[in-house]
């Protein structure tokens, strides 16, 4: 029996050499994909009925501003495929191109180069429409209010200051917010740094957790942020992992999220009558595992699916590395679990809750790692580096005797919930 799971751009196999028997103890899960029409039609049709809202192209009437907020590469939003689209109803709304500005909602993640805005956008849009990289600096952004939980609000400048605003992005289940998309192209996307550690640490809530939304704290104080600065339009798709598009919604933030919420649950979310022994998993290649910030997400639904003191056999490749100083630091130079447990319960810090979570993985299971990070790194933070899969996989099952083993090759999109009769 033979495995293959996505790493960076590449493939890793390996051999599981079981017997007949032990080989109907594996199990894989991956989203669950329909069949699905041609994308532009599906993009089409959600421009053409938005849930809950005028078509974009009578927002857009008597507008002077208008940004369109995109996700950045670590995303797997197809915004080269959807982006001439909006564009082209904006126009029919009225607005010139030069009204236009497409704005890379980055959070706290690195700005982009021109080149991967480039290939983020799409040559000709990128030749055509003003794009900007996100900056959570405080000088380049406008306090607009401050929550009900007490977040400070901050948006980057030109979104503020835009009469029209249209966020967009790809729905799947989100760690802390519920699901992606939705608002969070606003907030955290264009917020400032003190705005999106305020909110993040909402993430400390048992109810901020993945698909689920209507007492969910961090979805509910970035929406509540949103009503200070609203954006008047959504468009978000949902993809499989090669960002295949297999539905969109457009129209009002919040009911139209709401739509592809429950669209994107019956894709993503799977179901086990057990936790297993042994889960192997991959992020599911790039951009999912370009660092370790990103790739610690896919570990975390490893471990949803594994009994305490099993074994998590995990792909990531990270060429980037950890993708966060804070979460470097306190990995490099806490390496106490207690510590780091006891650090965050004092404070929350964003890339430390990283840390945190890793650490939550780590003391209750073994993970068997195989990455480019190198391998003095991969032990400070309590895991086990092999070179290859099929080292790892050996060593994993001479360790279980007839194991039941999960197979997760898209792991940053499956969410697993044990104990659920199937």
């Amino acid at each position: 029996m033979k495995i293959s799971l996505p790493y960076g751009d590449l493939t890793l196999q390996a051999d599981l050499n079981l017997s007949d028997t032990e080989e109907g103890h594996v199990k894989t899960i991956r989203p669950i994909v329909p069949p699905v029409e041609q994308e532009t039609e599906i993009m089409k049709r959600a421009l053409e009925q938005p849930i809950q809202s005028l078509p974009l192209r009578e927002l857009a009437r008597n507008k002077q501003k208008a940004v369109i907020l995109v996700s950045d590469l670590t995303r797997l939003a197809p915004t080269h495929r959807f982006l001439p689209l909006i564009v082209d109803e904006l126009k029919a709304g009225g607005l010139d191109e030069e009204q236009m500005t497409v704005v890379v909602a980055l959070g706290l993640h690195r700005h982009m180069t021109e080149e991967e805005m480039t290939r983020l956008v799409g040559e000709d849009m990128k030749k055509r429409v003003r794009c900007l990289n996100h900056s959570a600096l405080p000088e380049d952004c406008q306090y607009v209010g401050t929550t009900s939980r007490g977040t400070p609000v901050d948006i980057f400048r030109p979104v503020a200051e835009a009469d029209l605003r249209i966020a967009t992005g790809n729905i799947e289940p989100h760690k802390m917010a519920g699901f992606s998309g939705g608002i969070k192209a606003l907030v955290p996307g264009t917020a400032s740094e003190r705005t999106i550690k305020k909110n993040h640490a909402l993430s400390v809530d048992n109810r901020a957790k993945p698909a689920h939304l209507s007492d969910n704290p961090v979805r509910l104080d970035l929406e509540e942020a949103a009503e200070m600065v609203p954006v008047q339009f959504l468009f978000n798709v949902i993809v499989d992992p090669s960002r295949r598009i297999l539905d969109a919604v457009a129209g009002h933030p919040i009911a139209s999220h709401r739509r592809g919420a429950s669209r994107a649950y019956e894709i993503f979310m799977h179901k086990l009558p057990e936790p297993c022994d042994l889960v192997v998993a991959s992020a599911g290649g790039a951009p999912k595992d370009l660092n370790l910030y990103q790739a610690v997400k896919s570990l975390y639904n490893a471990r949803q699916a594994l009994r305490p003191g099993g074994i998590i056999v995990f792909c990531a490749r990270c060429q980037e590395g950890y993708g966060n100083g804070e979460f470097q630091r306190w990995m490099e130079n806490i390496t106490d679990p207690d510590k780091i447990r006891k650090n965050f319960a004092e404070q929350f810090v964003l890339g430390g809750h990283k840390a945190h979570d890793l650490t939550g993985i780590t003391t209750d299971a073994q993970v068997f790692m195989i990455t480019d990070m190198p391998d003095p790194i991969v032990k400070l933070m309590g895991m086990v580096p092999f070179s290859t899969l099929q080292e790892a996989m050996d060593n994993a099952l001479k360790q279980l005797a007839q194991p039941n083993i999960l197979v997760m090759p898209y792991a940053s999109l499956s969410f697993v919930q044990t104990g659920v009769k199937v």
